[in-house]
């Protein structure tokens, strides 16, 4: 996920001096677009390998459930340290320096032979993506083209879900048809990175107090107290959002592969890939939607996926665990978009950023703290159960989440907002 920038829009700073050769503005939107998806491809690389990993070295869902909420703690981590350094370092070298840990990330992936290289890498991933988030957000608004100036917001939204659906199908191709799978998808990702390492050192400024000292100033976590109870309504969407995520990016591969009955790694590649495609084009056909209504609409897709999802798991149909995995998806990425859009009207633009960092502790949280249940769980009653039960619990809060929001938008609408 891709942090909303906190810069000024239509600040009167001067513009930065560009960098000696650097190519026009345009270029470096395209630059920093590339950096958002092949950050978020990366991450969901390892998704597409947990099966074989467990399977060669004998690690459990437990086991593979904490490496995956591993990325999402160190992202948080990231997020929340660094998040502003590039508003006064610059977007160049912070973005230049998550390529960096990316790149030592891929190389650790590729060397790691069991748990502990395993874990070190996703730690460094992670930090990598939290470091660079609040650049790549702030740098697409800062340098989109003039002639298309919502471009930045949604690449923004878009990127991320592109990235994750293009990093499973991508990873699920080479694991099953590839030499080397452990090794060669990571091998080619420090290539890309590499590229985009030079193209980010070209690029120019686009922060206005880019050149100021390295200086640390951690993200303040604060809710408006006259917006606490609307943001409590919208957070239980973002909770149960990215619950669904969290599950399906560290298990789902495992769970296709026991519903189809194959051993083509390519199918759980091919999960992932299904369920962020829908988000993505969710988002792009509800983006100009109203932020609650889109809430409301994701929501209602959530609740028919879970559904259809233990219909498929009763059963044990695949064709209906697939189908089931788009309407996920579908309502996955319009939830997100909805709620995040609304949760960000909540606080006047000098304390947003204090609120998108509450935001996404509860985000990060929800994709890690269940997903790691699940796999616990799993290791006691089996991934089917476990499986059952959790898509049970999601829905009930997504139930909660709708009622709740359905109130706010009609309360919304009688005062008169357009939110």
């Amino acid at each position: 996920m891709a942090e909303p920038s906190r810069t000024t829009a239509g600040s009167t700073a001067p513009p930065a001096a560009h960098a000696a050769g650097a190519p026009p503005g345009g270029s470096g939107f395209w630059v920093v677009a590339a950096v958002l998806v092949l950050l978020m491809l990366s991450s969901s690389v390892p998704s597409a390998l947990y099966v074989l990993y467990q399977q060669e070295w004998g690690l459990s869902s437990g086991t593979i459930t904490v490496v995956f909420a591993l990325y999402a703690v160190t992202v948080l981590a990231g997020l929340l340290l660094f998040g502003s350094l590039s508003d006064t370092l610059g977007r160049r070298p912070v973005l230049g320096a998550g390529l960096v840990l990316a790149i030592v990330s891929m190389a650790l992936f590729a060397a790691a032979q069991g748990l502990g290289l395993l874990l070190a890498a996703r730690a460094v991933q992670g930090l990598a993506v939290g470091l660079a988030t609040g650049a790549m957000g702030a740098a697409l608004l800062e340098l989109g083209p003039a002639s298309r100036p919502a471009l930045g917001a949604q690449v923004n939204s878009a990127g991320p879900t592109v990235g994750i659906g293009l990093g499973g199908i991508g990873a699920g191709l080479l694991v099953q048809y590839a030499p080397a799978p452990t090794v060669l998808s990571y091998l080619l990702l420090i290539v890309a990175f590499a590229v985009t390492l030079v193209g980010v050192v070209r690029m120019r400024e686009s922060a206005p107090g880019a050149g100021g000292r390295l200086r640390v100033v951690p993200h303040r976590i604060r809710v408006p107290p006259g917006a606490r109870g609307r943001f409590l309504v919208l957070v239980s969407t973002i909770v149960a959002v990215w619950s669904v995520g969290g599950f399906y990016l560290s298990l789902g591969p495992h769970l296709a592969l026991s519903l189809l009955r194959s051993t083509n790694y390519l199918v759980g590649g091919a999960t992932v890939a299904l369920l962020a495609g829908a988000a993505t084009a969710a988002q792009l056909v509800l983006g100009r939607t109203a932020a609650l209504r889109t809430a409301v609409l994701g929501l209602l897709g959530l609740l028919a996926g879970l559904a259809l999802v233990l219909l498929s798991l009763g059963l044990g149909s695949a064709p209906v665990f697939l189908v089931a995995t788009a309407v996920l998806g579908s309502g996955w990425g319009a939830a997100f978009l909805g709620s995040f859009r609304a949760l960000s009207g909540l606080a006047e633009p000098a304390h947003r950023g204090e609120l998108t960092a509450a935001v996404y502790v509860f985000a990060y949280l929800a994709m890690s703290v269940p997903a790691v249940l699940a796999g616990m769980l799993t290791n006691i009653h089996g991934l089917h159960r476990t499986s059952v039960g959790f898509m049970a619990a999601v829905a009930a809060v997504c139930a909660g989440a709708l009622l709740a929001t359905l109130r706010l938008a009609a309360r919304t609408k009688a005062e008169g907002s357009t939110v």
